[in-house]
């Protein structure tokens, strides 16, 4: 959530800001913001004078009774004063809840050094790591090379639908070392506290990092035994999620800063991409698995822990030999509460192209403002931190990845060395 106050001092620079994220800006309704912010300060003055004169009133209510004095009429003042004060305090009430729906609709602002564009065509690459494998035969695509690992879409789709996918046998084994990986560099290598959490949340959840109110159509909903009375609750898109509203409504001791957690679980998006596209195979699926990194930080901190952050994801492509490439997402193309992003893109063969597996950002004060999280600064006053998030990585585009990278003539799969402990110390990966 924005600063209300940065709004009230620089609106015009809030609006272009938001601008350079698209143009014209769809998120603010300037002119409503901008009746609503001056009827409520219109209420507060009037309630300052209301409270100075009914305050005065009071004191000469006190010395006409010392006095023996007729306070009748003046006793009726403060009545009226009373009631007008209830008024203003019921209508200042519904405005800070519009302001607030106002607010919590508006994405996140860019930083300065955050490319101008409008699409990912804006997107500028930062560096690129390995180079693309030349194979001596014709590469096959994940899914070819799936099947007879284990890798089975119609089981999926047979159980749950289109974008779901069944793993057995060595893809099921792959696919759980691939994660085991990435948790154990996490924790053992770049000081992350593994965790676990609930896949189901609370609406307010939702709220504080930014999937409420405005991706709610994306999200899957549930609803506990047709009870149409209970919280209303949802399937977690990311672990990002439940890491990072952990710290919700608190006051953190600085000295715990920064706060580094992790965790594997399963991500449900209703939505899944643009129709008809990637509808072949695990790149875009309904359910898929994820190891999350979330940092919260001071806020002097959090550039520096987003160049950390993309360090530690590409930590982990680089041990699983893939190539890759880190790009700085513009501001258009950026998520909705990321105040800068970059996105690592790893090499698809088969598809002959870079596809996201990761995307770091920094939300600055964004999701704690929604959270209430703080800490207290060295003058002793609560101040928002910052939170971070970053995919580390993406589990089943990295099984993709790593087929289809590692794939040999005879269909078999070479299975990366740092890979290995995990996989018995197997080095090809075979049906």
């Amino acid at each position: 959530m924005l600063d209300i106050n940065l709004m009230r001092r620089d609106l015009d620079g809030v609006v272009a800001q938001l601008q350079r994220r698209k143009n014209p800006q769809p998120y603010l309704d300037v002119d409503r913001y901008s009746a609503l912010e001056a009827e409520r300060k219109q209420i507060q003055t009037a309630t300052e004078q209301l409270q100075a004169q009914r305050n005065a009133h009071s004191k000469q209510i006190g010395q006409l009774k010392g006095k023996g004095g007729d306070t009748s009429a003046l006793m009726a003042e403060v009545a009226g004063i009373a009631d007008q004060l209830k008024a203003g305090a019921e209508r200042l009430e519904a405005l800070q809840a519009e302001l607030q729906v106002l607010l919590m609709s508006l994405p996140n602002l860019p930083q300065a050094d955050v490319p101008d564009g409008a699409d990912e065509q804006g997107n500028v690459e930062v560096r690129r790591w390995g180079n693309p494998a030349g194979f001596d035969f014709t590469p096959r695509d994940h899914v070819d090379l799936g099947a007879a690992l284990g890798l089975d879409f119609e089981t999926g789709a047979r159980l749950s639908g289109a974008r779901f996918t069944f793993l057995r046998g060595p893809a099921a084994r792959l696919h759980r070392a691939l994660a085991q990986l990435m948790l154990d560099t996490h924790t053992t290598q770049h000081g992350y506290t593994e965790c676990y959490t609930p896949y189901i949340v609370n609406r307010d959840v939702l709220e504080g990092t930014g999937q409420l109110p405005k991706f709610k159509e994306d999200m899957f909903w549930v609803l506990r035994g047709g009870d149409e009375a209970q919280p209303e609750q949802y399937l977690i898109s990311t672990s990002e999620i439940s890491l990072t509203n952990s710290v919700r409504e608190q006051i953190l001791d600085a000295a715990r800063l920064p706060i580094r957690l992790t965790a594997h679980s399963p991500c449900f998006r209703s939505e899944a991409g643009s129709a008809g596209r990637d509808t072949r195979g695990m790149i875009r699926q309904h359910q898929f698995d994820k190891v999350e990194m979330v940092q919260v930080v001071h806020p002097d901190h959090s550039e520096a822990a987003l160049q950390e952050m993309v360090g530690h994801a590409e930590a982990i492509l680089q041990q699983l030999e893939l190539p890759y490439r880190v790009v700085a997402l513009c501001a258009g193309d950026m998520g909705f509460g990321a105040t800068k992003t970059y996105d690592l893109e790893v090499w698809i063969p088969a598809q002959d192209t870079y596809r996201e597996i990761s995307s770091c950002s920094n939300c600055d004060a964004f999701q704690a403002r929604r959270m209430q999280t703080r800490f207290r600064n060295a003058a002793g006053k609560p101040e928002y931190v910052h939170t971070l998030n970053g995919s580390g990585l993406a589990v089943g585009r990295a099984l993709v990845a790593v087929l289809e990278n590692h794939q040999q003539a005879d269909g078999s799969i070479r299975v990366p060395l740092a890979l290995r402990p995990y996989l018995g110390g197997l080095d090809v990966l075979r049906a």
